[in-house]
């Protein structure tokens, strides 16, 4: 059983900065053989891509609605995944969700569905 842990969540005035991490754990998972990306679903919304990075971390893709504000990367040693958020919008209020999809897949995935393991999620509020 994989088990996908989000952290760092929390309260923040509009123009200030988040660090989303997300944990990865199992037995037989061999984290840096899947991508991971981090979705956001806001109230009334449907779930949406927010950033990806494949296995080895050497290629990164973004919503255009996140781009030059967010940063994602990955420890692979740590099982770890980051979202660095900056420059923090209302609009970016959400429950942020972490997901792994795999194992060995070439392409990023955009779509909720293809992604096989789901963390719990963390609250992301931003204030005006």
């Amino acid at each position: 059983q994989v088990q996908m842990i989000e952290s760092g969540g929390g309260s923040v005035q509009a123009g200030g900065s988040l660090r989303l991490s997300c944990a990865a754990s199992a037995l037989t998972f061999t984290f840096s053989m899947y991508n991971i990306g981090w979705f956001r679903q806001a109230p009334g919304k449907e779930r949406e891509f927010v950033a990806g990075i494949v296995g080895s971390g050497t290629k990164t893709y973004y919503s255009d609605s996140v781009k030059g504000r967010f940063t994602i990367s990955r420890d692979n040693a740590k099982n770890t995944v980051y979202l660095q958020m900056n420059s923090l919008k209302p609009e970016d209020t959400a429950v942020y969700y972490c997901a792994a999809d795999g194992p060995l897949t070439s392409i990023v995935a955009t779509i909720a569905e293809e992604y096989d393991y789901w963390g719990q999620g963390t609250q992301v509020t931003v204030s005006s």
